[in-house]
Formats: structure tokens, sequence, C-alpha cells
């Protein structure tokens, strides 16, 4: 476990130093949220879910992409002979997913500021949104280690990450519309499974390939 907590710690150092790119993606999140407010005054319960999710989506794909991108060939030389590639990946998963859960908050909390909470079950949101975005956090990094192989890393980001987000896509918004209308819990236990089970597939098609990717 140590060398696992030295890597997590590693990456919130990293985060601390590049405040710039964080800050960038929180200035990403307040304009979206504000444009949305002056075009629509009262935006639509629908609505408000697609700026919702939409936002996630690329405020998620910037956030993740340079989980491996931003290594250097030495760094990850340097990596490679000193820890196990498990321990890497999952360091990397964990810390993504803290700062994906971040900005779900942070989302939620600047739209409900500024064009109001249309959803009346917010804790029933809130959870099934972290639960999807555990799955955006095991399919980004998986991708984000597969880009940093190839020379056009951001085109490559965007186009092997997007088709694999539409399963995790379609159910969260599903959970969504059921918490934005306050519907029975039980309603949703399906989708809920389902959700869970493709994250259980991702985080494990990701601790098994990884190794792989490290070699190469």
């Amino acid at each position: 476990m140590q060398p696992f907590v030295a890597l997590l710690r590693h990456e919130f150092l990293l985060e601390w130093r590049q405040r710039n790119a964080l800050g960038g993606i929180l200035l990403y999140v307040v304009s979206t949220v504000f444009v949305a407010y002056i075009t629509f005054k009262v935006v639509p319960p629908l609505a408000w879910i697609a700026i919702y999710w939409v936002i996630m989506l690329f405020a998620g794909t910037n956030a993740v992409a340079k989980s491996f991108m931003q290594l250097s060939a030495g760094r990850m030389l340097y990596y490679y002979s000193t820890v196990h590639p498990l321990q890497l990946v999952a360091a990397k998963l964990l810390y993504n997913t803290l700062l994906l859960w971040t900005i779900h908050l942070l989302t939620a909390l600047v739209l409900s500021v500024l064009v109001g909470n249309p959803v009346q079950d917010m804790p029933w949101f809130l959870f099934t949104g972290a639960v999807g975005i555990l799955g955006f956090s095991g399919i980004l990094t998986l991708v984000s280690a597969i880009a940093q192989k190839a020379s056009n890393q951001s085109t490559l980001m965007a186009i092997l990450s997007f088709p694999v987000l539409i399963p995790v896509l379609v159910l969260v918004i599903k959970l969504s519309k059921q918490a934005l209308d306050g519907l029975d819990r039980s309603l949703g236990y399906e989708s809920l499974g389902s959700l869970l089970a493709i994250n259980a597939l991702v985080v494990a098609v990701a601790l098994l390939l990884f190794p792989y990717l490290w070699k190469d």
C-alpha cells in the first residue's frame, strides 16, 4: 500500500502545482452554466439535465485526459522501474474519480444557484450521478493510457472515449430523469444494477489491460 499512497499523494501534488488546469475546468463549468442562464432565464427541467451531463462529459474528458498524456517518457521509465503497474493505474483511477466527483458536486451547486434546481429527489440524483461518474473515470483513464502511446493524443482521446461512454451516459441520464420527476427509487434499481455492472467491467478491463500497455 505504501507505493499506492505515495502515487496518490503525488497526483494531488501535481494538481496543486498545475492549478491553472483545474481553474480552467472550473471556469468552463461556471461559464457554461452562466451562458445557459442568460439564454433561458428559466431553464426547462429536461434542459437542466442535458446541460448538466454535457458539462460533465466535456469537463470530465478534459480533466482526465492529462492523466497519462502529461507524463514524459522519462517519468514513465521511472515509474516502470519503481512501481507495479496495478499500483499506478489504481492510483490514477482513484484520483480521477475523486476529481470528477468534485466537479459533479460543483456543477450541481452552480446550476442550482444560477438557474434553480428542478430535481425533486436530489440525493438520488447525486448518488446515481456519482455511480455513473465512476464509469466515466474508468473509461477515460484507460483511454488516456492508450492515447498516450499515439502522436495525436487529444484527437484519439475524443474518438476513442465518446463511443465507449454512450452506454454509461444512456443509463445515468435515465436515472437522472427519474430523480428529476421524483419517481420511486425502486423503478431505477435495474438501471442502477446495469450501471454498476458496466463500472465493474470497465475497472476490471483497465486493471487487466494496463500492464500490457505498460510493457509497450
